[in-house]
C-alpha cells in the first residue's frame, strides 16, 4: 500500500482558495477541498476545527492577496496606486470580489489595522502628509465609496465598450483630486 501523501495547513487553504476564484466562498465545502487535493476529509479536519475556520483562513488570503496588488504598484500617487490595485483585484478575482464586497456577509467586517496600512501609504504623497489621520480617514472612505462602485461595476461587465483602464484611471484621479482639493481648502 503507498503511503498516504500529507497535506499542510496551506496545501489546503490553497484549494479552498482555488475553489473560492471560480465559484465562491460558499462553494467551499470539506468535501470539494478534499476532492481537489485528491485525498479524504481527513487531513482537512486535522488542520480546521470546521470549514468556517477553512473560510475564515481563504478569507485571510484574499485579503492578503489584496495587499500584494497594491504593494506592485508604485506610482508615488497613492489613490492611482490604490484605484489600480483595486480594479485589478475586481477584474482578476471577479467571483471573490463579488462574494466578499457586494453580498452582505460576515467575512468582511471593517478593519482598523487595514485602514491604516492604507492612511500610511497616503501620507507617501505631499499633497496629503499634511492632513491629520482623522481628514486622511474621510478621504479614503469618500474614495473607497467611488472606487468600490466602479469596481462593482468592471467586475460586472456593467461598463461601456471601449472604456479603457486608462479611462477607469483617470476618472479615479479626477475623483481623488476633486476630494484632496476640497480636504485641503478646508485645513487652510
Amino acid at each position: 500500500m503507498a503511503p498516504r501523501k500529507k497535506f499542510s495547513k496551506q496545501d489546503i487553504i490553497d484549494a479552498a482558495f482555488d475553489i473560492a476564484k471560480v465559484e465562491g466562498i460558499d462553494s467551499i465545502t470539506i468535501r470539494k477541498v478534499a476532492e481537489k487535493l485528491g485525498s479524504s476529509i481527513a487531513p482537512i479536519y486535522v488542520n480546521f476545527t470546521d470549514v468556517e475556520e477553512l473560510i475564515e483562513e481563504v478569507v485571510l488570503r484574499t485579503l492578503e492577496v489584496s495587499r500584494q496588488l497594491l504593494d506592485e504598484q508604485d506610482s508615488g500617487d497613492p489613490f492611482r496606486d490604490i484605484g489600480i490595485a483595486s480594479l485589478r483585484f475586481a477584474k482578476e478575482y471577479s467571483v471573490l470580489f463579488r462574494d466578499l464586497v457586494m453580498k452582505n456577509n460576515a467575512h468582511m467586517k471593517y478593519n482598523e489595522e487595514h485602514v491604516n496600512i492604507v492612511i500610511e501609504h497616503m501620507k507617501k504623497d505631499p499633497l496629503l502628509e499634511s492632513l491629520p489621520d482623522g481628514e486622511l480617514k474621510m478621504i479614503l472612505l469618500k474614495m473607497q465609496i467611488f472606487q468600490i462602485g466602479l469596481s462593482v461595476m468592471v467586475a460586472n461587465g456593467l461598463l461601456p465598450d471601449g472604456l479603457s483602464e486608462k479611462n477607469m484611471m483617470d476618472m479615479l484621479n479626477s475623483a481623488a483630486e476633486d476630494v484632496v482639493t476640497t480636504a485641503r481648502l478646508r485645513h487652510k
